[in-house]
Order: C-alpha cells, then structure tokens, then sequence
C-alpha cells in the first residue's frame, strides 16, 4: 500500500518522497486513516515503527486549512499540541514536523527545559501552530503567559507511560485543564500497562485502540543476549567484548550518572573514543555528545535512560546494558534504538547475579527467552588502562586461595590458562543464581612469556607492599 491510499495531501507525498519512503508501515497504516477521520486514539507500537510519522503526517494534514504566510501572531494560535517526557524525544518529534512540514507554510515550535527560556518566548509571541513541549516548561510558559492553549484542536501524548514513570501526572492533568474540551486526543506507547489504561480513560472519548504488534512486544530482528559476568569484571569484559566483536557505533546504557560518567572515562582509557550523557548534562553539552555519536566522530555513547526515548539513529548495530534497568519496559525501550525500520540489531546486555531477577522480570514481560552467554567464550579481555589513583598494590597471594572468595584477586593470575580457568570457576549457576565457589587450587603456571595484550588483570609495576584497603562502596543514585 503506497502513502497516497492513506488519502494524504500531494504536499506530504513530496516530502515523504524526499525523505525516500515508499511504503507505510503497519502502526501507519492503521493509525493515519483514524487520526484522519477525527477519532481519540490510543496506540501501541514497537519503538522504530514509525509512530511519529504516524501522528505528524495526519497532524499536518488537519492544519492545511489553517496555513497561512501572515506577520500577525494572531493568525498562528497553537492548534496542536504535543506533549513528551524528555527533552531528546522533543527535539526529535520537532524535526518530524519540521521534514513533513516543509512545503507547507505552518509554523512548528519546541520548547523544553535545560537552555536559555527567553528565546522560546519570542518564538512563541511571534505565534505557532504546532507546539512540541516537555510538561515543566510549557507550564512555565503558560505562568508567563507566553502562550495560550484555548485553540488547541489536538492533543498528542507521547510516550505515556514514560510520562507516568516521571510523575508527570500532576502538570498534565493541569495542562488539559486549559485546553477545550472539544478536541482530538491520541495516546501513544512503545508499552502499555493498567496505569497507562487508566490515564487514556481519564481523557481520552471512546478512542479507537490500535496494536500494531504483540503489547510490550520487542522487535524479532534483534537479536537479544544476556552475558553472566560479576560485576567488579564487567568493565574489562565490555572492552574485550567491544573490540573482538568489532563494533563501531555502540549505545551503552547504565542506571546512575555518576557510573555513566566513571565508565565513560575507563573506556576512554582504552582508547575506545567514548561520549557521555545524562540528567546533570547541559542540554548544549547532551546535544552536542548525541550529534557526535550520530556522525562518526565518537564510537560509543554511553547514556542513563535518558537516551532511551525517541532517539532514532539510523542503522545503530548495537545496543549494551551495562546494568539493566529496574523497569522491565525501560528494557523494551533501551533495546529499540537498534533494529528500527525493519532493519537488523543486536542487544548485549551484562548481567550480574543482583540482576538476575530483573532479568526474569523483562522475559516475562516480553514474553521471549534471552539467551545466556557464558563470558568464557572470551578467554583474555583487553585491559583496561587505569589511573595512578586507580592502582592498587597486590593482593596477598595466600588470600587468593581462599575458597570464599567470589572472584581470586587479579594479581595472582598471570597467563591465559589461568584467566580462562577464573572465568570458568565464577559462572553463574542459574539453578540457583549464585556463584560456584572457585576451586581451591590453581592450575600450574606456564613458563611461556605473557603478551602484553593477554592480561585482564595486571600486576601493578613496583608494587612493594600489601594492602588491604577495602573496595569503595556504589554510592550512585538513580537518575530521574
């Protein structure tokens, strides 16, 4: 089916024609007719499915008659509203509107926290008929009295259930409380659950629901692997993992600021060129990170669940969890930055024995077995260079043999036969989800010369003495 049988303007056709589409896809092709026919909708669809064209293009559409070239803002009231949790997601949906729109006259604006507020005032004086917003800053906004919201015709939220997961439920309720009640509304979601159901009844009439795919459901092209490593091995198992699969664009995703910005740097280290974003970023600096990570200049992006929303990469091969994350649906998001628009991805995800019941969790909500890897595959992971603050002296080698360790302090392990024996003695027994005691031996030692890339622990040079310094304990908060 070609865009034209959706019944869409020949000014859209172009623009969509330019952006080299063909055909819709399937959340498209149920949703633009409905949208187009004045009915509330209700949407769920995989992420990378193109639902924001799925509103832009008929949203668009519904504004032809009101397009004009006029000077006066009083001829570019706001008709359409958007509405979206994060500041990344915004931007994008804004450049939806922005490629589709370019041959209409109708002004598009954004408006979000983060930068600079006076330049969105005099944008929005000078009048617009499409308004994409995060719920602070348009309430800041409307306080202002900077913008009305009286003409509104329809209403989009996007990503729901996000906006539930961020207590955005008070300013929203408070934004549909200045607009008219006689409007369009559409609810869209990568996910739904009993909350995001019951925030669509409270505001939506009779809406039409469309699925475009199984609920919460994660795209069949990605292929999808969990990695059962420890989580002190973790970083130097992701350097090996990263360079002998030979990735070269990389979205990495942590639970904390403060561990984004610690891994950023030890993959730094390796000479893996490395960006970084999260809450306590500027917006200048997240947008400048993400334009970087999208142009080749950085290799990997490592991000907080900030990045998890509506960024649309072209062709991203990979997508790693570091750590997983507390909501199983923040997973079915993480994952759909890669395999959007039908093309292929793979989702790595790190898995510690804490983490084995959020692991559980996601299975069960998207209804698919992960399949474990065992981290032995890798035998000798890149070492990762440290820091002087980072070195510490070696671990007595007797304390080494104790049988109640989890992992044997790195020091004492010197070739390859030994890594691979560590490696093998600390995999996780799923049964029970802890880790198999290391044996109470080591193998021999061989006598052959260890090459300088072969270690995943390294003796510290000119070490003299013994410590017992204690690890610090993981004081990150979780980002909001």
């Amino acid at each position: 089916m070609p865009f034209a049988a959706l019944g869409l303007a020949q000014t859209l056709l172009t623009a969509i024609s330019d952006q080299g589409y063909t055909e819709p896809t399937d959340i498209q092709k149920q949703v633009i007719p409905v949208i187009l026919s004045g009915h509330d909708v209700t949407a769920c669809a995989q992420t990378g499915t193109g639902k924001t064209a799925g509103f832009a293009l008929p949203i668009l559409q519904k504004m032809l008659p009101h397009a004009n070239t006029s000077a006066s803002p009083a001829r570019h009231p706001v008709r359409a509203l958007v509405l979206t949790p994060t500041r990344e997601l915004a931007a994008q949906v804004y450049q939806s509107f922005l490629l589709y729109g370019k041959n209409i006259p109708l002004r598009c604006a954004v408006v979000y926290g983060g930068v600079n507020i006076a330049p969105q005032q005099q944008i929005l004086k000078a009048g617009v008929e499409i308004l994409v917003a995060t719920p602070g800053r348009l309430i800041d906004l409307v306080e202002q009295k900077n913008v009305r919201l009286s003409q509104v015709q329809v209403l989009v939220l996007d990503e729901a259930d996000r906006m539930l997961d961020m207590g955005f439920i008070p300013d929203i309720k408070r934004i549909l409380g200045l607009l008219p009640p006689n409007r369009q509304s559409l609810l869209f979601s990568a996910t739904f659950n009993d909350e995001v159901t019951k925030l669509s009844n409270s505001f939506l009439q009779q809406p039409k629901r469309i699925e475009a795919s199984n609920r919460n459901a994660t795209a069949e092209l990605i292929e999808q692997t969990a990695w059962l490593i420890d989580t002190e091995h973790k970083q130097s198992f992701l350097v090996s993992l990263i360079n002998k699969l030979n990735l070269q664009q990389v979205l990495i995703f942590t639970r904390t600021r403060q561990g984004t910005n610690q891994l950023a740097t030890r993959l730094n280290r390796a000479r893996l060129n490395t960006q970084a974003i999260h809450g306590d970023k500027t917006q200048q600096a997240r947008m400048e990170a993400l334009d970087q990570f999208k142009n080749g200049q950085s290799r990997i992006l490592v991000a907080t669940d900030i990045a998890a929303r509506g960024l649309d990469i072209q062709e991203l091969p990979c997508v790693i969890n570091f750590e997983l994350p507390n909501s199983a649906e923040d997973y079915v998001h993480r994952i759909g930055r890669t395999g959007r628009a039908g093309a292929s991805g793979l989702a790595i995800s790190l898995v510690c024995p804490e983490e084995l019941k959020l692991l559980e969790d996601i299975e069960k909500l998207i209804k698919r077995k992960i399949e474990r890897q065992d981290p032995e595959k890798f035998l000798v992971p890149e070492t990762i260079p440290a820091s002087k603050k980072d070195v510490q002296p070696p671990v007595e080698q007797k304390k080494a043999h104790s049988p109640s360790n989890r992992f044997i302090p790195s020091t004492v392990f010197q070739g390859e036969t030994e890594i691979a024996w560590l490696l093998q003695s600390s995999r996780l027994n799923l049964k029970t989800k802890t880790l198999q005691s290391a044996p109470s031996t080591l193998p021999p030692r061989t006598t052959t010369k260890q090459p300088e890339t072969a270690a995943l622990f390294r003796k510290p040079a000119h070490s003299k003495h013994v410590s017992t310094q204690k690890p610090e304990k993981n004081t990150d908060k979780i980002d909001s």
